[in-house]
């Protein structure tokens, strides 16, 4: 079933310049991307994307790393988007992720680790909407 997700290549991976590198394994995999925009994120715009994750440790070291520069956002098209592109991120510890994975390639930590990619449908929808409302 045709899919869309949202990728987004996080302030790390633009700051090596790997964002020309992750866009090609992107379309080597397969996906189409529908929409592209390169934005630096401000703080009530992170804030709100990761609302889910409020509560956790991690939410203030997370908005700060993805207001820290600049961010590539992406929609992402293809059968079965969601899963496929979380498999092409690899696991979000870069030290776990599998041989040729996104984040095996370009991800230095847990907390740096290149990319986001959409965890469902629902999710998906809701991120590509927040992003490129006119979708």
């Amino acid at each position: 079933m045709m899919e869309r997700t949202l990728a987004i290549i996080k302030p790390d991976a633009m700051k090596a310049g790997s964002a020309d590198e992750i866009m090609n394994l992107i379309e080597d995999k397969g996906f189409t991307i529908l929409e592209e925009k390169e934005t630096t994120l401000s703080r009530s715009q992170a804030e709100s994307f990761y609302t889910e994750h409020k509560e956790r440790t991690f939410f203030k070291d997370l908005v700060n790393f993805m207001i820290s520069g600049p961010v590539t956002l992406l929609v992402l098209e293809k059968d079965n988007a969601v899963k496929d592109w979380r498999d092409v991120m690899g696991a979000t510890d870069p030290l776990e992720a599998a041989e040729g994975t996104v984040r095996k390639l370009f991800g230095a930590s847990k907390g740096e680790n290149a990319t986001h990619g959409s965890d469902s449908l629902e999710s998906a929808k809701r991120e590509v909407a927040f992003f490129f409302p006119r979708l």
